[in-house]
Order: structure tokens, then C-alpha cells, then sequence
């Protein structure tokens, strides 16, 4: 599971024209799932992604994170992110999850944001989206389930 991190003073994402979900101070997470993942993956992309200390504390250090500063977090599925671009000129997403395993696995880390006490927004799985953001700092780090330990 692969996920982009970036932490923003607002998102939101529209679909067809119609706005679908909207935050303010927190975290825009594009999401890929890999067909090997599981629900451990999920359960550590939750952890990292509500724990990273990536905001300032009042001496202006990373020590802050969207679970401290009550923050919410926009979890946007993005396949792409599992493109492989070293052969060729067009991607192969050959390791991204077919779309019900996916969706089940988006939804599953969705509810461990969740259960983590973080206010969680989703866009909609499969759909064209729009998204914007106000990328604070810019702070953004790229998270994959396969670097933890044991993984």
C-alpha cells in the first residue's frame, strides 16, 4: 500500500461538478492498494498517517500531529500511485488491487482513521475526480506498507 502524504490548510474534491468532501487544517492522503496488501497494511498507513509529527509545536519543530492539532484528513483512492515507470513510456499498474479488493481496503483505513479519533473524508472510489488543496508549507512524504518493520 502506497500513500502520499501532504499536509494542507484545506482540500476538497469535487465529482462532476458537485463538491463531495471539504476539510480544513489537516492531511490530503492519496491512497494506492496493492493486490498483496491486507488489513495490516491498512492499519499501518491509519497509524502512520494520524501520527506523523508534521506539524509546528510553538517553537516551530515538527512535534505535532493531525491527531493533536484535531486536524481531519481527506483520503483520496488513487491507483495510479502504483504505476511502474521503468519500462517503456506508459505505466504498468499490474501490482494495483482489481477495483472490489481496493475499495474494501480503502474503506477498511478509512474506519482505522477513524477509530483513531481523526475526522476522515473520503472521495469517491472509481469516480473522476477534481482535487484541490492548499499545501501547507509544502510538507508532503510518501508512506509504503512494504518499508515497515517485518513488512
Amino acid at each position: 500500500m502506497r500513500a502520499v502524504w501532504q499536509r494542507v490548510s484545506g482540500a476538497g474534491v469535487k465529482v462532476g461538478g458537485r463538491d463531495v468532501a471539504q476539510i480544513g487544517q489537516g492531511a490530503l492522503v492519496f491512497l494506492g492498494v496493492e493486490e498483496r496488501d491486507t488489513k495490516r497494511d491498512c492499519r499501518w498507513i491509519a497509524e502512520k498517517c494520524v501520527n506523523l509529527r508534521l506539524f509546528q509545536d510553538e517553537r516551530g519543530r515538527f512535534d505535532r500531529s493531525v491527531l493533536d492539532i484535531k486536524g481531519q484528513i481527506l483520503l483520496v483512492s488513487q491507483f495510479t500511485l502504483l504505476g511502474d515507470c521503468r519500462k517503456g513510456r506508459r505505466p504498468s499498474f499490474s501490482k494495483a488491487a482489481r477495483a472490489e479488493i481496493a475499495k474494501r481496503l480503502y474503506e477498511t483505513t478509512a474506519e482505522f482513521i477513524e477509530s483513531a479519533g481523526v475526522e476522515v473524508k473520503t472521495g469517491v472510489f472509481q469516480a473522476h475526480m477534481e482535487v484541490r488543496l492548499v499545501n501547507d508549507g509544502p510538507v508532503t512524504v510518501i508512506l509504503d506498507s512494504r518499508d515497515k518493520k517485518g513488512g
